[in-house]
Formats: C-alpha cells, structure tokens, sequence
C-alpha cells in the first residue's frame, strides 16, 4: 500500500513528545513489510533537512498562501523490500512555522493555532493531488491532523485523492484541538459542520472530534487505552462518541525504535551492556551522578537511583509526587528528573534539589541525549501517570534494564507486568488506586526488593527480552488499513 501519514512533529526532526517517537518509527516498520510512506509535517524553524521540490498554494477560505515543499529521503532501508521507501514532506510557509516552539509560548497555545494546522491539512492534501501516485490510505494523528478526514469525505480536498479511506490515531485524549466556532468560514468550513455529528463540541468546533466522525477506522496507542476511552473517567467528554464509534476503534500498543534505543551500541551511554551482562549500567549510573552534580563515592553508587523524564503536569502524577515530597527525600535513594512543563513543578523540583542537594538532581528542559543517559544509569524508572494512552518511557526503561514503577493504567499495564513474590515473575512494580499513599507503597516495596539482587537481576532479565518492537505494531496498523479499505472481516485485530 501506498500511505500518506499527516502529522505535526517527527523524530528527528521536531519532538515535543511521544508523538514524534511514533512518527519517527511507525512509517519505517511499514517500510520494512513493504509499504511505501510519505509523512507530511510542518517545516519549523531550526529543520534542515531535505531538498526543495516546487510548492502548492493552500486556500484557506479567502486567504491564498503558497507553501514550499522540501522532501528528506529515510529509505529503503537495507531490510526493506526494494520498492518501499519513507519520505518526509516538509510544509514550508514561515508565517506559520517560522516560530520559537512548536504549539505556543509562555504556558499558552499560539492563538492562531486552528490556521496553522488546518492549512498543515490542506497543504498535505493539495502536495498529495500534486504527484503522480495514487494514496491508497491517509493517516492523520493527533488533533492537529484532526481537519484531514473531513475534507476527505465532504468534498473539500482535490478530486484525485478525495474520498480516500482515512485512518485516524488518537494519542492523548486530552488534547482535543477545540476553538471558537466562528474559525469554520475562516477556514472555508461550512456552517453545515456546525452539528452534533459533525465538528460540534459545546458550543465550539473540536479538530478532535473531526478525526473521530469523519474517519473509516480509530486507532489509539494501547488495547486498554481503547477500552477506557469509551468511559467517562477517561473519555475526557468524548466516551459517547467513542462508544458509538466502538467498532471502528481498535488499540494498538505503541513500539519503541530498536535502532534508537538499544544499550548494546547506545553511544550516549558509557559502556554497552545487554541482558545477560548488565556491568555496564554502573557506568551509565556514574556518569549520570556526575552530570547532576551528585555524589559518585561507593556509598551513592551503592544506594538506588530512581529516574524520571517526563512533561511536568498533572496528568504524569506529579500532583501525587508533591504530596509526598517529604517522604521521598528520607527514602534511601537517589533521585533524578529531566523535563519542563508547568511553572509550580518546576519550581517544586528546584526546590525540592535545592533542600537536598545531595539525592536530588534536576534540569529543566528535554535533552536527547541525557534521556537515553538516564534510562540506562538508573535502577528504577518512576511513572506514576493519573492516565497514560500508551507511554514510551516504561519500555524505555525495561529495554535497557531500569525497573519502572508505575501506575496500572492505560499502556502502562499492558506492558508492566507487576511483580509478584509468589512466582518470582514481573517486570516492574505497579499500583492501581490513584494515591499519593499507593505510589509511596509502591516505590518502597520496589526499593525493597533492590536490596535482593538476585530477585532484580531477574526482573532486570525479564524486562529486558520483552519484544516492544515496531514490527508487531506495524503489522497491526496494516490489519486496520485493510479494514479501512474493506478487504477483511472486521474480527482478528
């Protein structure tokens, strides 16, 4: 099959979360069963990438705009069959893109945001009418691509790819793209859109709510995931649609980049390590106390290191984690965080490392390198997530022999097999109540069983030969296009 993703950030070129992980990985899977991918994103600021290849014009109700192209070649990879390739199409237009960060600034999302990411739709459209190939599939992903469906199947986008089966993945629902209905002429949307079964949402327009009424099939990142989506608890105003779209809403479990995340030839950690010889992650836990400016003498080394690497909201736990904050700093462990979000977690870390200097590092701010650092020098990884759609970080963590401790929720408890005494297996360590007393628990039970080194290297063992790859993932996605397309049943996924 042929496949146009839509997408609005990627590995490695623009990363604010998860979705770009997948973005960077999934049409590189396809490659490899054989299918060709091309994957629209916008070209912000700081890309390079790519070569110039003519432009579009986008028409945006009355606005005209040109668009550049700029296209980046990512296959055939060696393993691939030789018709099979990943492109990346670049949507230049500097008014847009050409901006400091990605969605907004200062807490705040860019106010003209509903414009920049429908004219990301049209212009993907409009480059896809633009070339000879025929698209057998579209696959939006995340709000941002939420405009792409509907003008699929109501007539707005060019003839040659109108009507073109669209699959649309949601990966937080959370995030729903809602903005004042008076965007819909702006846009050249049609008031007609205006409707409970169309783009509707109290009263306002959600570009969400256009990926879910107006695409053949659903996916989102974790069967459970799929499941708690259709409840209030996690529908976020959007269970009843999702129970009506229940049989076109399939979960499948996100993977994680083998190429990317492997700590036998991970060159941001010291010394390669694997699991039948995990020495090497003394290394990484070194270097990881010495970039935080904390103690390396036997005594530190000796005491477990507890990772987190994580935006710094809500709905990542932390509300939980501030409660207790008196409590962690007296456990025997060391602590380190790498991440950024709202301004009171922040300034809580600080805090938090400024009182205990000694077992407790922090930067704020995403560095590349020192995550794959962390996943590989820390002894437990803490992600005690209040929802979690699929999560990276745990398979992250067991990829590279880093217990993680976690929240039985969403992906998290399809992938975190919980430890248990009785029969000696698990691969982490997990606690359902949403408590800041059940994640104290928990942690400490962990830190318990650390002191038994025989019991963690097995766990360590266990985590580490779990297949998280892109492949499985990606032979499902093409059981949902077929689906899409109508070629099978709609059982076996």
């Amino acid at each position: 099959m042929r496949i146009l993703t839509v997408a609005s950030e990627a590995v490695p070129f623009a990363k604010t979360g998860g979705l770009a992980d997948v973005i960077g990985a999934l049409p590189l899977a396809l490659a490899r069963l054989g299918h060709t991918v091309d994957v629209v994103m916008p070209r912000y600021r700081g890309i390079t990438a790519g070569e110039r290849a003519g432009q579009v014009t986008v028409r945006l109700g009355g606005q005209v705009a040109e668009a550049g192209i700029w296209i980046a070649e990512r296959g055939p990879e060696e393993s691939a069959p030789s018709q099979a390739q990943v492109r990346t199409v670049f949507i230049d237009q500097p008014t847009y893109y050409d901006r400091d960060f990605l969605y907004g600034t200062a807490g705040q999302d860019y106010p003209d945001n509903p414009e920049r990411f429908a004219f990301l739709a049209v212009a993907a459209l409009e480059w896809a009418a633009s070339t000879v190939q025929h698209f057998d599939i579209v696959h939006g992903h995340d709000w941002q691509a939420g405009l792409v469906p509907v003008l699929l199947q109501t007539g707005r986008a060019p003839a040659t790819i109108a009507r073109t089966q669209a699959v649309f993945t949601n990966h937080n629902l959370a995030y729903q793209g809602v903005f004042d209905a008076s965007w819909l002429p702006r846009l050249g949307l049609g008031w007609e859109l205006m409707r409970i079964d169309a783009l509707e949402y109290w009263g306002r327009i959600s570009y969400l709510k256009s990926g879910l009424m107006f695409s053949r099939m659903i996916t989102t990142v974790s069967p459970r995931y799929a499941r708690e989506i259709q409840t209030p608890e996690y529908g976020f105003g959007f269970d009843g649609i999702l129970r009506y779209r229940r049989d076109d809403v399939v979960g499948i479990l996100n993977g994680i980049d083998y190429d990317q995340w492997d700590p036998t030839r991970d060159s941001n950690i010291p010394e390669p390590y694997d699991a039948n010889n995990t020495a090497g992650k003394q290394a990484a836990k070194r270097a990881v106390l010495d970039k935080y400016g904390l103690r390396t003498d036997e005594a530190a080394m000796a005491r477990p290191l507890v990772g987190l690497i994580s935006r710094l909201v809500d709905q990542k736990g932390f509300d939980l984690i501030a409660e207790i904050a008196d409590q962690l700093a007296q456990l025997d462990a060391s602590f380190v965080l790498l991440g950024t979000g709202e301004r009171r977690y922040e300034d809580f870390w600080l805090g938090l490392a400024a009182r205990h200097p000694d077992r407790i590092g922090v930067k704020i701010g995403f560095d590349e390198p020192l995550a794959h650092l962390i996943e590989g020098g820390a002894d437990l990884f803490l992600m005690p997530s209040r929802f979690e759609p699929s999560g990276l970080n745990q398979m992250f963590s067991m990829r590279y022999g880093t217990v993680p401790v976690v929240r039985a929720v969403g992906g998290l408890d399809d992938t975190v097999l919980n430890y248990n005494p009785r029969t000696g297996e698990g691969t982490g360590f997990s606690f359902q109540d949403y408590t800041a007393q059940a994640l104290l628990n928990t942690l400490r039970w962990a830190l318990d069983v650390f002191r038994d080194r025989a019991t963690w290297q097995r766990i360590q063992r266990e985590g580490m030969t779990q297949d998280f790859s892109w492949d499985a993932s990606a032979r499902q996605y093409v059981k949902v296009y077929e689906r899409a397309l109508g070629r099978t049943r709609t059982d076996g996924i």
